[in-house]
Protein backbone atom coordinates (compact mmCIF):
# COMPACT_ATOMS: atom_id res chain seq x y z
CA UNK A 1 0.00 0.00 0.00
CA UNK A 2 1.54 3.13 -0.73
CA UNK A 3 -1.39 5.77 0.16
CA UNK A 4 -4.45 5.52 2.03
CA UNK A 5 -6.52 6.52 -0.65
CA UNK A 6 -5.79 2.62 -1.95
CA UNK A 7 -7.74 1.25 0.98
CA UNK A 8 -11.34 2.01 -0.42
CA UNK A 9 -11.79 4.28 2.75
CA UNK A 10 -14.88 6.54 3.00
CA UNK A 11 -14.77 9.49 1.75
CA UNK A 12 -15.18 11.31 4.83
CA UNK A 13 -12.34 9.30 6.73
CA UNK A 14 -10.22 9.93 4.06
CA UNK A 15 -10.44 13.75 3.36
CA UNK A 16 -9.44 13.90 7.65
CA UNK A 17 -6.47 11.76 6.90
CA UNK A 18 -5.47 14.31 4.11
CA UNK A 19 -6.54 17.33 6.13
CA UNK A 20 -4.45 16.25 8.90
CA UNK A 21 -1.60 15.49 5.90
CA UNK A 22 -1.34 11.66 6.07
CA UNK A 23 -1.59 10.56 2.86
CA UNK A 24 1.46 7.82 2.68
CA UNK A 25 1.11 5.02 5.78
CA UNK A 26 3.67 4.23 7.71
CA UNK A 27 5.03 1.02 7.89
CA UNK A 28 3.24 -0.55 11.19
CA UNK A 29 0.01 1.51 9.40
CA UNK A 30 1.01 -0.65 5.85
CA UNK A 31 1.12 -3.77 7.48
CA UNK A 32 -1.59 -4.27 9.96
CA UNK A 33 -4.52 -1.64 8.34
CA UNK A 34 -5.08 -4.31 5.43
CA UNK A 35 -5.92 -7.41 7.94
CA UNK A 36 -7.40 -5.95 10.80
CA UNK A 37 -9.77 -4.64 7.88
CA UNK A 38 -10.34 -8.09 6.77
CA UNK A 39 -11.12 -8.68 10.50
CA UNK A 40 -8.33 -10.61 11.75
CA UNK A 41 -6.49 -9.98 14.60
CA UNK A 42 -3.25 -8.32 14.45
CA UNK A 43 -0.08 -7.71 17.02
CA UNK A 44 1.82 -5.07 15.94
CA UNK A 45 4.98 -4.06 17.81
CA UNK A 46 6.50 -0.49 16.91
CA UNK A 47 8.30 2.32 18.32
CA UNK A 48 6.58 5.55 20.00
CA UNK A 49 5.75 7.55 16.96
CA UNK A 50 5.59 5.06 14.58
CA UNK A 51 1.44 5.54 13.91
CA UNK A 52 0.49 2.61 15.70
CA UNK A 53 -2.94 4.61 16.85
CA UNK A 54 -4.11 5.32 13.48
CA UNK A 55 -2.72 1.91 12.49
CA UNK A 56 -6.23 0.52 14.42
CA UNK A 57 -8.38 3.55 14.44
CA UNK A 58 -8.28 3.97 10.84
CA UNK A 59 -10.01 0.05 9.97
CA UNK A 60 -12.24 0.77 13.46
CA UNK A 61 -13.39 4.04 12.11
CA UNK A 62 -14.60 2.61 8.79
CA UNK A 63 -16.42 -0.28 10.04
CA UNK A 64 -18.46 1.72 12.09
CA UNK A 65 -19.32 4.08 9.07
CA UNK A 66 -21.24 1.48 8.19
CA UNK A 67 -22.88 0.46 11.09
CA UNK A 68 -26.11 1.66 12.53
CA UNK A 69 -26.32 4.10 15.23
CA UNK A 70 -27.41 2.02 18.56
CA UNK A 71 -26.76 3.09 21.94
CA UNK A 72 -24.20 -0.36 22.84
CA UNK A 73 -20.51 0.01 23.06
CA UNK A 74 -18.84 -1.12 19.70
CA UNK A 75 -15.56 -1.00 20.18
CA UNK A 76 -13.52 -1.78 23.54
CA UNK A 77 -9.75 0.43 23.30
CA UNK A 78 -7.96 -0.14 26.78
CA UNK A 79 -5.03 1.43 27.64
CA UNK A 80 -2.28 0.88 30.74
CA UNK A 81 -2.46 5.17 31.54
CA UNK A 82 -5.11 7.86 31.27
CA UNK A 83 -2.91 9.64 29.55
CA UNK A 84 -3.21 7.02 26.97
CA UNK A 85 -6.24 6.51 27.35
CA UNK A 86 -7.20 10.52 26.57
CA UNK A 87 -4.17 10.20 23.45
CA UNK A 88 -6.11 7.43 21.95
CA UNK A 89 -10.01 8.93 22.29
CA UNK A 90 -8.30 12.12 21.28
CA UNK A 91 -7.47 10.56 18.04
CA UNK A 92 -10.38 8.62 17.84
CA UNK A 93 -12.61 11.48 17.85
CA UNK A 94 -10.58 13.93 15.61
CA UNK A 95 -10.54 11.06 12.75
CA UNK A 96 -13.95 9.89 13.30
CA UNK A 97 -15.84 12.79 14.02
CA UNK A 98 -17.31 13.47 10.52
CA UNK A 99 -18.32 9.56 10.38
CA UNK A 100 -20.60 10.72 13.52
CA UNK A 101 -18.24 8.02 15.71
CA UNK A 102 -19.16 8.64 19.37
CA UNK A 103 -15.70 8.21 21.61
CA UNK A 104 -15.75 8.18 25.35
CA UNK A 105 -12.48 7.60 27.54
CA UNK A 106 -12.86 6.16 30.86
CA UNK A 107 -10.02 6.55 33.33
CA UNK A 108 -10.01 7.03 36.71
CA UNK A 109 -9.60 10.79 38.52
CA UNK A 110 -12.84 11.69 36.51
CA UNK A 111 -16.27 11.66 38.02
CA UNK A 112 -17.65 8.38 37.39
CA UNK A 113 -21.15 9.49 37.59
CA UNK A 114 -20.24 11.53 33.98
CA UNK A 115 -19.37 8.45 32.36
CA UNK A 116 -22.22 6.76 33.40
CA UNK A 117 -24.18 9.53 32.09
CA UNK A 118 -22.54 9.21 28.56
CA UNK A 119 -22.50 5.59 28.61
CA UNK A 120 -26.64 5.68 29.22
CA UNK A 121 -26.75 8.12 26.25
CA UNK A 122 -25.26 5.82 23.64
CA UNK A 123 -21.16 5.59 22.94
CA UNK A 124 -19.36 3.37 19.53
CA UNK A 125 -15.72 3.28 21.10
CA UNK A 126 -15.34 2.97 25.28
CA UNK A 127 -11.53 3.78 25.44
CA UNK A 128 -10.72 3.08 29.14
CA UNK A 129 -7.91 2.04 31.83
CA UNK A 130 -8.86 -1.65 32.78
CA UNK A 131 -9.27 -0.73 36.40
CA UNK A 132 -12.07 1.48 35.71
CA UNK A 133 -13.23 -0.49 32.81
CA UNK A 134 -13.42 -3.36 35.35
CA UNK A 135 -15.19 -1.02 37.56
CA UNK A 136 -18.09 -0.11 35.38
CA UNK A 137 -18.98 -3.56 34.22
CA UNK A 138 -18.74 -5.29 37.70
CA UNK A 139 -21.38 -1.64 37.66
CA UNK A 140 -23.29 -3.10 35.35
CA UNK A 141 -22.91 0.18 33.62
CA UNK A 142 -20.67 -0.52 30.72
CA UNK A 143 -22.32 -3.65 28.92
CA UNK A 144 -19.91 -5.80 27.02
CA UNK A 145 -22.46 -8.03 24.87
CA UNK A 146 -22.29 -6.43 21.28
CA UNK A 147 -18.16 -5.42 21.57
CA UNK A 148 -17.19 -6.43 17.99
CA UNK A 149 -13.43 -5.48 18.52
CA UNK A 150 -11.25 -5.05 21.31
CA UNK A 151 -7.59 -3.45 20.90
CA UNK A 152 -5.18 -3.57 23.71
CA UNK A 153 -3.14 -0.87 22.82
CA UNK A 154 0.64 -1.55 24.91
CA UNK A 155 -0.90 -4.77 26.26
CA UNK A 156 2.77 -5.29 27.51
CA UNK A 157 2.88 -2.58 29.44
CA UNK A 158 -0.72 -3.16 30.95
CA UNK A 159 0.60 -6.70 32.12
CA UNK A 160 3.91 -5.33 33.48
CA UNK A 161 1.41 -2.99 35.28
CA UNK A 162 -0.27 -5.61 37.13
CA UNK A 163 -3.80 -5.37 34.96
CA UNK A 164 -3.91 -9.25 33.85
CA UNK A 165 -6.62 -9.87 36.30
CA UNK A 166 -8.65 -6.75 35.37
CA UNK A 167 -8.14 -7.96 31.51
CA UNK A 168 -9.41 -11.34 31.90
CA UNK A 169 -12.38 -10.28 33.24
CA UNK A 170 -12.84 -7.89 31.23
CA UNK A 171 -12.68 -9.48 27.97
CA UNK A 172 -14.42 -12.47 30.02
CA UNK A 173 -17.55 -9.73 29.28
CA UNK A 174 -16.93 -9.64 25.62
CA UNK A 175 -18.57 -12.01 23.08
Amino acid sequence: MQQFSELNLCPSLLNNLAKNEFVTPTPVQAQAIPPIMEGRDVVATAQTGTGKTLAFSIPILEALAALPRTKTVKVLILSPTRELAMQVSEAMHKYGRRLGARVLPVYGGQPIYRQIKELQRGVDVVVATPGRARDHVARGTLSLDEVAVVVLDEADEMLDMGFAEDIETILEATP
